[in-house]
């Protein structure tokens, strides 16, 4: 007798493998439902940490005051070649 369904299994096991799929998925689909937590718990949006981040800054506290940017030194010879710089 097994010979004759595996037989027929083989022949059309095209029409038997997505109902066969079917119903393993739907059933662990259901199983894991029952198993797993699905709480996820509330956090705020990253735009509105960004926001509360941001208006804590005590930069920003006083926008009147602002140091300005200042140079220490020349741009230029920052990275000034060797063949290039005063002796």
């Amino acid at each position: 007798m097994w010979p004759i369904v595996m037989a027929l299994l083989r022949r059309n096991a095209v029409y038997f493998t997505l109902p066969f799929a079917a119903v393993v998925g739907f059933i662990g689909y259901n199983v894991e439902n029952l198993i797993s937590d699905k709480y996820t718990p509330y956090s705020q949006s990253i735009q509105d940490n960004r926001a509360d981040r941001l208006a804590d800054d005590d930069i920003l506290a006083n926008a009147a005051k602002v140091d300005k940017l200042k140079l220490k030194e020349n741009v230029l010879g920052r990275n000034l070649s060797p063949s290039l710089q005063a002796k």
